[in-house]
């Protein structure tokens, strides 16, 4: 039996595309770092997608060949910029398309002067399939995604089996797929996609422990303030399966 190719991902994103106005903070820390930090990505029709064809020589962004990890949705870098300064044998990609939040997220790592990470300015979603070799992604953090909470708008979850098609593809051998929400629907939601996915096994049959690396941004502290559970989970790259 073999294993089924990840599908494209559908064009219902996942998010939703905020005001761009930057305050002068923002807009220096953009003009002193962006040339130093994003990556350049072809794009599709809309101006946070990529192009079908779009491709990125990641050693040669990084200068370096080194394990690779990918964000999708980094914010303004709260966990970002921290998680990735106590990993500097790895290469960092972050995908944020809210403009404002990157520039916060290129502020930090200036100030913090922290060198391995890359940031593009698309929907992650359409990235991964596209701009990744299969087997090649080390970890994958999907922290805090929008749970849409509306039944009708249950489409636009970013972890859905699809996607979920596309990370088990993309994820090295022993790979792991890092995910936390504050929000106990989505985090059922999650199990019910994940925990019987072919190519993904649930690390800890259940629950994760929360990652000691993760601190708590300010989003994570307004949910614990308004009496929500975080719920980690962690999958990892099921073993091939043979023929």
């Amino acid at each position: 039996m073999t294993s089924r190719p990840p599908r494209p991902r559908r064009d219902v994103v996942s998010f939703v595309r905020r005001s761009t106005r930057m305050n002068e903070s923002q807009a220096k820390a953009w003009e002193r770092h962006a040339a130093t930090y994003l990556v350049e990505i072809a794009r599709g029709a809309m101006d946070t997608s990529v192009a079908p064809d779009a491709t990125v020589d990641w050693a040669a962004e990084f200068g370096r060949e080194a394990p690779l990890i990918v964000e999708i949705g980094s914010g303004a870098g709260d966990s970002l910029v921290p998680m990735a300064a106590g990993r500097p044998e790895c290469n960092v990609v972050a995908f944020e398309v809210f403009e404002p939040a990157v520039a916060s997220t290129l502020g930090r790592l200036g100030r913090d002067a922290v060198t391995n990470v890359r940031i593009g300015l698309v929907d992650g979603a359409q990235a991964l399939p596209r701009l990744f070799d299969d087997g090649s992604i080390t970890e994958l953090w999907t922290f805090f995604a929008d749970p849409w909470h509306k039944t009708r708008h249950h489409k636009r979850r970013l972890v859905d089996a699809e996607f979920a098609d596309v990370v088990a593809a993309k994820l090295a051998p022993s790979g792991v797929w890092r995910l936390a929400t504050d929000w106990e629907d989505y985090a059922l939601w999650m199990r019910e996609h994940l925990d019987d996915h072919p190519g993904l096994v649930n690390v800890h049959g259940g629950w994760a422990p929360r990652l000691a690396e993760r601190p708590v941004t300010k989003y994570e502290a307004r949910g614990l303030a308004a009496g929500r559970t975080v719920h980690d989970l962690t999958y990892r790259r099921a073993d091939a399966p043979q023929d």
